[in-house]
């Protein structure tokens, strides 16, 4: 189903992010808010899938223990509050009072336990490497629970405040996996209606949701509008009152239109080349095989150009998983600048002059045109590099079996070290598809995940980015900021670095 005509090109009035119309106008409460995801999001269950746009549909249905403020910050949610016992092997959480998930069961320690237990032990469960620390949980009291962990691990917070912090209703855990994501039920402000896939999901406002008085929306339905000309379309046409995903090159034609706004904010999440190292046959190849040509590839790649003539400058030039500006950004490996004569010398030091590298990337316009760039710029330095398109799910399944020499991928970025680096480039890192396999680098990411401030942890994520840079099994390439667009309707809106955002407080202007 499209939303409405295909028409016009338009302005956009751009606000710094997070910022709404500053004028103030009684909510519409007579219509759901309506969304455009970029992809239709995987089925809605925490334990099976770790899709953007499920993530997208599940933080504004469902709370978590631990959520993040706009700036990234821990802070309560469904706990109230939480504390570390002295040996930092155990979490205690203080359960918020009187919250009931949307069947109307009873939020408390024996529910999340249960929760815990299906998202470490249920076959089909995706997030046990996430809980590999986690040894068990003690129902203190009805209001009390503590998490034992093997050993210290500060990224349980981080952990606790993404999906695994996600508890749904012990009414359902017992269902079939098909059944818990067909009609989810959590402790949320909105509850699950229907869906049609490709389509449309519906959420409706749940009346018993604790913090129900900061809840002014009646719903919210999250359609599936895959191109990013067509949800610019729809904005302007007044089909949509949010458009996430903006293209960073639609923002320079629409500026200045009175009716839509722009929020906009420096993202966690990254795209990166992941080169097959050791995951069978297609490994077997010049590339996969020398560090010395992954760096030279990295090397011919000028990336502010890239970030310039692909998105208009709205992006961030990076080459680490940490964003530039981050705590955890390592200063001695700055964003390399284009070094085509150093490229083709580590080539030469490799024994090769030219080398064929096959690219797969997905069928977004713009991973296209910024594959087609870098295609461009490594010719210079001696690499025939061949792109091949390829839908989501068949990209996917191509680097979890090893059939890619060299693919693009994007993750959306994690506010705590752990969840960038070791998910790609841990020996049994959930994407590290090119198995990438370093016991040096392995023993760097458990003993910085153990420690307890930024002075413990940095100098040893620093150490395992230097092999990191020195190996090149992925490419780096830019941070993303992340772009919605918005009816001026729209007030309260405050997206994160996370591309994520919440509901509380957020009108529409009838």
């Amino acid at each position: 189903m499209r939303l409405a005509m295909r028409t016009a090109i338009a302005l956009l009035l751009t606000l710094p992010a997070g910022l709404a119309p500053a004028h103030a106008a009684p909510p519409d409460a007579s219509r759901p808010l309506r969304v455009a995801l970029e992809f239709d999001p995987a089925p809605l269950d925490p334990a099976t899938d770790g899709s953007y746009t499920n993530r997208i549909v599940t933080t504004v249905m469902c709370d978590s223990l631990i959520d993040f403020s706009p700036q990234m910050k821990f802070i309560p949610e469904l706990a109230t509050s939480w504390a570390w016992s002295p040996d930092r092997r155990s979490l205690t959480l203080h359960l918020r009072p009187g919250v009931t998930y949307q069947d109307g069961t009873k939020l408390d320690a024996a529910s999340i336990q249960a929760n815990l237990q299906r998202y470490q032990t249920a076959p089909y469960s995706i997030r046990k490497s996430e809980m590999s620390a986690i040894t068990g949980s003690v129902v203190v009291n009805p209001e009390t629970i503590r998490i034992t962990l093997s050993h210290p691990y500060a990224p349980l917070l981080a952990t606790l405040a993404n999906r695994v912090g996600t508890p749904y209703s012990p009414r359902i855990l017992a269902l079939p996996r098909d059944a818990i994501a067909a009609h989810p039920v959590c402790a949320g402000p909105f509850a699950f209606k229907n869906r049609v896939a490709q389509d449309h999901i519906t959420l409706t406002r749940w009346p018993g949701y604790w913090n129900a008085a900061a809840i002014h929306l009646p719903g919210i339905v999250f359609h599936t509008v895959t191109s990013a000309t067509v949800r610019k379309t729809d904005l302007e046409a007044k089909a949509l009152d949010i458009a996430d995903h903006i293209a960073p090159t639609d923002v320079a034609e629409i500026r200045g239109r009175r009716d839509l706004v722009i929020a906009r904010t420096p993202s966690l999440g990254y795209s990166l080349i992941e080169i097959n190292v050791g995951n069978g046959k297609a490994a077997r190849n010049p590339l996969g095989r020398d560090a010395r040509v992954r760096r030279a590839f990295s090397l011919a790649i000028d990336r502010g150009a890239l970030n310039q003539v692909a998105f208009n400058g709205q992006y961030v030039p990076s080459n680490q998983m940490e964003a530039p500006g981050s705590p955890y950004f390592d200063s001695a490996y700055p964003v390399p600048s284009r070094n085509v004569a150093e490229a083709r010398k580590l080539l030469a030091a490799a024994g090769y002059k030219h080398v064929t590298v096959t690219l797969q990337i997905g069928t977004d316009p713009l991973d296209r045109q910024a594959a087609e760039i870098i295609q461009s710029m490594v010719k210079d330095a001696g690499f025939d590099l061949k792109l091949v398109s390829e839908e989501s799910a068949g990209l996917v399944g191509n680097a979890r079996s090893g059939n890619f020499q060299a693919v693009m991928l994007l993750w959306s970025g994690r506010a705590d070290p752990d969840g960038n680096m070791p998910i790609w480039l841990t020996c049994k890192g959930f994407t590290n598809w090119g198995h990438f396999c370093s016991p040096a680098f392995d023993r760097l990411i458990t003993r910085g995940a153990e420690g307890n401030s930024l002075a413990q942890r940095k100098p040893l994520y620093d150490r395992a980015v230097a092999i990191f840079e020195r190996q090149a099994p992925d490419i780096v390439l830019y941070h993303y900021a992340m772009i919605w667009g918005l009816s001026a309707k729209v007030h309260g809106f405050h997206g994160r670095p996370d591309g994520l955002w919440r509901p509380e407080g957020m009108t529409v202007a009838p």
